[in-house]
């Protein structure tokens, strides 16, 4: 849906369909009747974002037939849906029932990362709407942490180099602009905006910058205004905002009910701990408060002593949005974690993940009106 700051600036509001585990073209299609159809109609948007979630077979098929991407156009279209930006983190397999370390391969040291995300921008060149300004793709932070040397660094920023080269190319040859923002998390070699501008203080920012994830914000315990202080010293720019909240918690034990073998869920409290996933978090008995790497809906409020870290969130708001000028355009509601929620929790029915997804984007559309930004 797009919303208009009150500088003037159009901004576009989606949520992430890496929540959806199709991953051919047939697939796609139909979770756009399954899921995407539902969704604007219980928001009551006139048109609908999606932030496209494309594994690499399908990107590679896209990216090479035209006629097969033009499809997916007048299939987005007729349903009154676009996409603006896409999740190019996970690779394959994303909704499989073990992911954990394995949606940070391949990484940038390694070509098909290059590859795929070259392929992504070609797809969104023919997929986004004519009127807007840019598109954009958020990508893993160039590897997880270990291992991680020199070498795997100059291997990194020669992918980012010849990345740079193939977005302007695909701009000369298109005229749409696509850009790419990296996406620290914990544990990884970028886990905070401050790593973000080192690892990146020889990218080319026509191109690239960052991708905002809040919840990933929250778990390293960063406060928003020191992480965009961050960014603007460094001249990055940021590509995208993730709309997300994760886990909070004062009493450790709380969270067992979370423990669940996807997805990794990297935890942390304010003194420095840090572990890898909340079993190894709970077995350490690590000293609490914690924030763990958990994408809970938006508009969820656990049992106390839980929590999540929406305050963090709304200040990050505040900070993005609620000055004369938009800090970004494209905010995508990123909550992948639906289908291992604890029971109680879990949507059981396509109607009720459109129902709780709809939720997330009128509780994000709220926070923004808010601010003042409007329809």
């Amino acid at each position: 849906m797009r919303l208009r700051h009150p500088g003037g600036r159009v901004l576009h509001l989606s949520y992430c369909t890496n929540v959806h585990p199709a991953e051919d073209l047939d697939g796609i299609i139909g979770q756009l009747d399954a899921y995407a159809l539902p969704i604007r109609e219980r928001t009551g948007s006139a048109v609908l974002g999606l932030g496209l979630w494309l594994a690499a077979p399908v990107a590679a098929a896209l990216a090479g037939d035209h006629a097969a991407c033009a499809r997916l156009r007048r299939e987005l279209d007729v349903r009154g849906l676009e996409v603006v930006t896409l999740n190019g983190f996970p690779y394959a397999s994303f909704q499989q029932p073990v992911v954990k370390h394995a949606v940070y391969r391949p990484d940038w040291t390694e070509a098909d990362r290059l590859t795929y995300t070259l392929n992504l921008a070609r797809v969104l060149a023919v997929l986004l709407p004519d009127d807007a300004a840019r598109g954009s793709i958020s990508t893993l932070p160039l590897a997880w942490r270990d291992p991680w040397d020199d070498a795997r660094a100059r291997l990194a920023d020669r992918a980012l180099d010849d990345l740079a080269t193939g977005l302007a190319g695909l701009a000369a040859a298109t005229g749409r602009v696509i850009r790419v923002g990296f996406e620290p998390e914990p544990g990884c070699v970028v886990e905070t905006t401050a790593h973000a501008a080192a690892a990146l203080a020889r990218a080319d920012t026509e191109w690239l910058g960052v991708c905002l994830d809040l919840a990933h914000l929250a778990c390293a315990w960063e406060r928003p205004a020191d992480a965009l202080r961050t960014l603007r010293r460094a001249g990055l720019p940021i590509v995208k905002v993730q709309l997300s909240a994760a886990l909070e918690t004062k009493e450790p034990h709380a969270v067992r009910d979370y423990v669940e073998p996807r997805f990794l869920h990297q935890t942390r409290n304010p003194d420095g701990g840090a572990a890898d996933d909340l079993d190894e978090a709970l077995e350490r008995e690590m000293s609490g408060p914690w924030r763990v790497h958990y994408h809970v809906p938006l508009h969820v409020r656990p049992d106390p002593p839980l929590a999540t870290t929406v305050p963090v969130l709304r200040e990050a708001l505040a900070k993005l949005f609620g000055g004369p000028e938009a800090a970004c355009d494209h905010l995508d509601v990123e909550t992948y974690t639906w289908g291992v929620l604890p029971p109680a929790l879990r949507p059981q029915t396509a109607g009720e993940l459109a129902d709780g997804i709809a939720a997330e984007l009128d509780f994000a559309r709220t926070e923004l009106r808010d601010l003042g930004v409007g329809a």
